[in-house]
């Protein structure tokens, strides 16, 4: 596939603007499969938890290297990359301090609201109904339309206060049809095509500062303390090395930054996995004690329920005795 001007163009406009740039896989126009052309572009589907170092970065970092830390505002970079090939734009929100709000509309026919949204067509109106029941306002800002006919509304991420991460819809989001991307998650820039269809910037002002009143909806719940867990430990002269590892591990999980802490987990699961595979504790002992502290440092349950259970499948693979060679 040949490289397209425009889109380095459009990607170095967004990265100019402060904005963090990572390449999404190139736009094919007749594929019926949309959220192909919305992940970003590295070899493997590349994760955290399954990242076989094939890939440069990883292997020279000796670690999964994600898109969030890839994404990028150097034009020499950014150069190479939409030069190579005609990617698509993905915007890191959490990099580039921005909060996106996602407004959708129906997808089908079958695609209605839930009872408490019975009056809204579309994520606008459902945005529309929460300004007015919080006394609040949605004044002009960054806007994009997307290639189904949604808006991305962009605004700058309160400069104090907790990060705020990603919602959906009104399983713990703001609402139906009504997303937010920003610490964690991405967007399809303007510039990008999905499935042919174009995201374009239609309202092109500096992102507005996030009404108070969305960041109040939005702030995470304070996170709980971390408490260690009581460990049935052996009586023996391995009972102090097994508490150091896990004590280790907790330390490796808690001090883990932003973008890097499930990972961080999934790692600290596969150590304690191994000696759990070996005898000297059992998998609910590492669940016990890794759970609580993955919960203090901002990650979700269902995220850390999935995460610990892979690592403890991998770490199986290769069991550890205390007091021999893995």
């Amino acid at each position: 596939m040949l490289p397209n001007p425009d889109l380095l163009a459009a990607a170095l406009a967004h990265a100019a603007r402060g904005w963090h740039v990572f390449p999404l896989r190139p736009d094919r126009p007749d594929t019926s499969d949309e959220d192909e052309a919305k992940r970003p572009a590295f070899p493997n589907r590349c994760t955290a938890e399954r990242c076989d170092r094939t890939d440069p970065r990883c292997r020279a970092a000796g670690r999964h290297v994600g898109w969030e830390e890839r994404s990028t505002t150097d034009p020499t970079r950014i150069r190479r990359a939409w030069t190579a090939r005609p990617y698509g734009i993905g915007i890191a929100c959490g990099p580039s301090r921005l909060v996106v709000v996602d407004l959708d509309v129906p997808k089908h026919a079958d695609d209605t609201p839930p009872p408490q949204w019975t009056d809204a067509t579309d994520g606008v109106d459902v945005l529309t109904a929460l300004a007015d029941r919080h006394s609040g306002t949605i004044g002009p800002t960054y806007t994009v339309t997307t290639g189904r006919g949604g808006s991305h509304l962009y605004y700058q991420h309160p400069t104090n206060g907790p990060e705020l991460r990603n919602t959906t819809g009104d399983r713990g989001g703001l609402g139906w049809k009504v997303d937010t991307r920003s610490h964690g998650g991405y967007v399809v820039a303007a510039g990008s095509t999905v499935a042919g269809r174009p995201y374009e910037a239609v309202l092109d002002v500096d992102p507005a500062p996030l009404p108070a009143w969305l960041t109040g909806l939005l702030a995470p719940a304070p996170r709980p303390a971390h408490r260690s867990a009581v460990v049935a430990l052996p009586v023996d002269r391995h009972g102090p090395y097994i508490a150091a590892a896990i004590r280790r591990q907790v330390a490796h999980l808690t001090a883990a930054p932003d973008g890097q802490r499930n990972h961080a987990l999934f790692t600290s699961a596969v150590a304690l996995g191994q000696l759990a595979a070996g005898g000297s504790l059992t998998e609910d002992d590492v669940t016990a004690v890794l759970e609580p502290a993955a919960l203090s440092i901002g990650l979700r349950q269902g995220e850390i329920t999935r995460t610990i259970a892979s690592g403890l499948r991998t770490g199986a693979r290769n069991p550890r005795t205390v007091g021999k060679a893995a």
